[in-house]
């Protein structure tokens, strides 16, 4: 196994670095002088480092302010995971499908926890989403993916769990990158807005089994238009 270099060796070392000071995203780092003294590096050596931890959202670099811990947001994860599906999609592997049942596996596990107790004002989102995406059926004749998006993000908002709200996010947003590959205008808008609206219902019946199928249903629904 190969040994790291100096500049991942840095890398770990500012991570735990945040972890030890117990910053959060925005707090301020110690300058570039600094983490050289720290460490006992070379600037070049620390550059790297923070270039490469810039470039997955650990820390933040803003010029002429110094380096702050970044957003930890997952978007370069997804950006991973839009890629490989991508390259894997253009060999004729099915990447998207791959992509589809991981996100189909997380969202049928959790809708049923979700029908055990969502708040009205929820159902309310909900339902004007599911209206939303009615108009725009009517009107263009296809859902908005933007629509459809945020109709899955608010199905589980209220299980108040940040980090698999940016998990399900990062799945959407790498299905909807290789899914730009795809002629997926065979959609049936009409079919697409009685499914979301079954959900709907079936949730704010507290109703987790039938949540489930539902859920399952949709996702068959995706997996036909793939296949199609």
């Amino acid at each position: 196994m190969a040994r790291p270099t100096m500049a991942q060796d840095i890398e770990r070392r500012i991570k735990e670095l945040i972890l030890e000071r117990r910053l959060a995203p925005g707090d301020a780092l110690p300058t570039e002088t600094e983490l050289m003294d720290l460490f006992e590096a070379g600037r070049v050596s620390v550059r790297e480092a923070l270039k490469s931890l810039q470039a997955v959202n650990v820390v933040e670099i803003r010029r002429g302010y110094g380096t702050f811990v970044g957003s930890l947001s997952l978007s370069p994860f997804a950006e991973g995971l839009a890629f490989r599906a991508a390259v894997r999609h253009r060999q004729g592997e099915p990447g998207l499908a791959e992509l589809m049942k991981v996100r189909e596996a997380l969202e049928a596990g959790l809708v049923g926890a979700v029908a055990a107790g969502v708040p009205e004002e929820d159902i309310d989102v909900l339902r004007a989403l599911v209206a939303t995406m009615e108009a725009e059926a009517a009107d263009g004749g296809r859902v908005a993916r933007a629509t459809d998006r945020a109709f899955h993000l608010a199905l589980y908002a209220s299980l108040d769990n940040h980090l698999l709200s940016e998990v399900l996010d990062a799945f959407w947003a790498a299905m909807d990158r290789v899914r730009e590959d795809l002629d997926d205008g065979h959609q049936d808008p009409a079919v697409t807005c009685a499914q979301h609206r079954e959900i709907v219902e079936a949730v704010a019946a507290a109703d987790g089994d039938r949540a489930v199928r539902a859920m399952r249903t949709h996702f068959d629904g995706i997996r036909d238009r793939l296949a199609g």
